[in-house]
């Protein structure tokens, strides 16, 4: 799995589980090149009423999802900070074995 951080080191996206590095690594390539499509991020509210988003794929599968949010302001800064950090964001590996 991998989180994606905004500058401050705050998570602001975290990727399902892959069963390999090489997948993972995929997912973040995905992630890159989906971030800058606003289309591409489905905001959502959940059960409690806190709203998070998904950003998707071209073909729809979900590649992260963000934290939930206390109210739609601040979700909608997230997803600013994922369009803005996501393209060029660096690959930091810390594989634990």
């Amino acid at each position: 799995m991998f989180n994606l951080k905004a500058t401050n080191g705050q998570t602001i996206l975290t990727s399902e589980g892959y069963t390999t590095r090489a997948a993972c690594l995929n997912g973040i390539e995905s992630v890159k090149k989906n971030s800058v499509v606003d289309a591409r991020f489905e905001k959502k509210v959940a059960a409690n009423g806190k709203p998070f988003f998904n950003l998707k794929a071209a073909n729809g599968q979900i590649i992260g999802s963000s934290q939930m949010y206390v109210n739609e302001k601040n979700m909608l800064n997230g997803v600013a900070s994922v369009m803005k950090n996501a393209p060029d964001a660096p690959i930091v590996d810390m594989t634990i074995e």
